[in-house]
């Protein structure tokens, strides 16, 4: 068979004024031929959006986590069990004594007639607290540390000094369940990394799918460009922004259903804040969140795009 030649449309021109007007004319004709099919498009760039919106707003749900539980950290207490031989004069002794100390914020005593009480009021075991003969509970002190003294290990080291006083039977440490929730946030954040490999990898199979069934009600317009001269990369061209305006109508609304359920999240959550005194709020979208929204997505689906159209367009030969 002789070889084709190449009509001159079809031809290499190395203007870089006429290489942005193609590109830009090819980009606009794709942004219209979604247009006119707005139910579909629609839908497939929102199934794009919730896949894009989830690991973000899981990510930015960790964040807040982490900051929440780090201002935890930053105002943990220790407690001091004293021995049962001390008596409540002695206790304040060793207060006034550890308040001393120049890593000590503040100190309050919790006297032995003190926590029975609280703890008739808080246990609904008072009648059998009754039967006693004596008082079980212990004086305690509760010693709040310097603000230079934040985690769990300089708390740790600080209750381990205490501990050595003679006075007291222990030291506890109030942050166990702190670090038990960062145990938790780690692990739900490795969770989080791979969802969002599944859903990156769900996003390509719809911009593929999707791709690869217009290349196939473009069949004969694909044969007819290849009769005429046209190369691979230009045939290529407009199933690429495809994708790529999918990625970026997906982003946008994966972008819109994060800042919507922070806005709805937000006044439930300053209320709860509030009953426990605390001034916490959620943080706006992070700069990682949302550079994973604003890039993830177009380069998702122009991944998706290229894989599609790199499999489908090869088979396409004209007779």
């Amino acid at each position: 068979m002789a070889r084709r030649e190449r009509t001159p449309g079809f031809q290499r021109n190395r203007s870089p004024v006429t290489w942005l007007l193609r590109h830009a004319q090819m980009s606009l004709s794709s942004l219209g031929r979604l247009t006119r099919s707005p139910i579909s498009t629609l839908m497939t760039a929102t199934v794009i959006g919730i896949a894009l919106a989830l690991p973000s707003g899981l990510h930015l749900l960790i964040d807040n986590v982490r900051e929440l539980s780090s201002s935890w950290e930053g105002s943990a207490s220790v407690s001091l069990f004293l021995s049962d031989s001390v008596s409540d004069e002695q206790a304040e002794q060793v207060r006034k004594q550890i308040a001393l100390r120049p890593d000590v914020a503040e100190t309050r005593l919790i006297s032995r007639a003190r926590a029975l009480q609280e703890f008739r009021e808080l246990s609904g075991f008072g009648e059998a607290l009754e039967l006693l003969e004596h008082n079980p509970l212990p004086a305690v002190v509760l010693v709040r540390p310097q603000s230079d003294i934040q985690g769990a290990e300089a708390v740790g080291r600080m209750a381990q000094d205490l501990q050595n006083y003679r006075e007291i039977e222990l030291a506890q440490v109030d942050l166990q369940w702190v670090e038990r929730l960062n145990a938790i946030t780690g692990a739900i954040e490795r969770a989080v990394l791979i969802l969002a490999g599944l859903l990156a990898g769900a996003v390509l199979l719809i911009v593929g799918n999707t791709i690869r069934l217009d290349i196939q009600n473009r069949h004969s317009e694909i044969e007819i460009v290849k009769l005429v001269g046209g190369t691979d990369a230009f045939i290529r061209r407009p199933f690429l922004y495809e994708g790529l305006w999918y990625g970026l109508l997906g982003a946008a609304i994966g972008l819109a259903l994060v800042l919507t359920s922070l806005y709805m999240l937000d006044g439930p959550v300053r209320r709860l804040a509030g009953l426990y005194e605390s001034a916490f709020e959620l943080s706006v979208i992070d700069p990682a969140s949302l550079l994973g929204l604003v890039f993830g997505g177009p380069l998702l689906g122009l991944a998706g795009a290229w894989l599609a159209v790199g499999r489908h367009l090869a088979q396409i030969q004209p007779e």
